[in-house]
């Protein structure tokens, strides 16, 4: 009997909606619930410690009351903080996480100079330094923390326009000359920054490959599926599950066009 539970896409506000979009492309049969934890946002803020809590505390009220056949952590801060911890409190469960593309762009660049374009807590992250280590021991890989591209994504998504200044300022500091060569790769370590991409290309010092890992975490979905994937629709709306409990004709509006019902007031898991 095919296993009809649903996918379980996680992230702190809009920003996984990039990575749900790869998930249908390769998934189209999948039931999804899509939980943004918008009540926390943003996350890159918040301390270490009652972050990893809270999470803790929010996927085990989700995993119990949903029942997901694999949850997607569609978050850089989220899974580098809690992940470890959230695949021992829930053993056999399939968690897909998503942490800074250091290892593809190490293997990409040419010059050797790599960005990580990320949210201050990510930039902090153990893991973030240890993936560097790791993979990119052998280029120049510059951390670069915004305190303010993740709520510019949301705003521009909601129809509230950014200046080019504005992000000019965030992303500025990504571009490094060193001995006749140039950064050549941007890692996009938050999942609300590829909703902007079109926007930095435009605004860039000069091209760069904008290294987007949404498509690579829908593959890698798919791996943990394995078997259990749907062959035939399932029925019943996607739904969506935002903490704060706020709902907006706005944000229905938004999330109508990636194929999400936005949940009643009753339906909200963790506020």
């Amino acid at each position: 009997m095919a296993d009809t539970r649903p996918i379980l896409i996680f992230d702190s506000g809009i920003g996984g909606l990039t990575v749900l979009r790869e998930v249908r492309l390769l998934l189209p049969y999948e039931p999804i619930i899509y939980v943004a934890d918008d009540a926390a946002f943003p996350i890159g803020a918040w301390e270490e410690a009652p972050l990893k809590q809270r999470l803790l505390d929010l996927f085990g009220a989700l995993l119990e009351r949903y029942d997901p056949k694999a949850t997607v952590i569609a978050c850089n801060t989220a899974f580098t903080l809690a992940g470890q911890a959230l695949r021992e409190t829930h053993p056999g469960h399939g968690f897909v996480g998503t942490v800074p593309a250091i290892k593809p762009a190490a293997e990409r660049t040419a010059s050797g100079l790599v960005s990580v374009l990320a949210t201050p807590g990510t930039v902090r992250r153990a893991y973030t330094r240890d993936l560097i280590d790791s993979f990119a021991s052998q280029c120049h890989v510059r951390l670069v923390g915004s305190n303010h591209l993740a709520r510019y994504a949301e705003q521009e998504l909601r129809g509230e326009p950014i200046s080019d200044a504005a992000l000019l300022a965030e992303i500025n500091a990504c571009f490094l000359k060193q001995d006749g060569r140039r950064t050549d790769i941007v890692v996009l370590a938050c999942t609300h920054y590829p909703f902007l991409a079109n926007r930095f290309r435009k605004i860039a010092p000069w091209p760069v490959d904008w290294l987007d890992p949404a498509e690579a975490i829908a593959r890698q979905a798919a791996r943990v599926l394995a078997g259990a994937t749907l062959c035939a629709p399932s029925t019943g709306s996607d739904i969506a599950i935002f903490t704060s409990g706020v709902a907006t004709d706005g944000l229905r509006r938004l999330l109508a066009g990636f194929g999400l019902e936005l949940a009643r007031g009753d339906d909200f898991a963790v506020r």
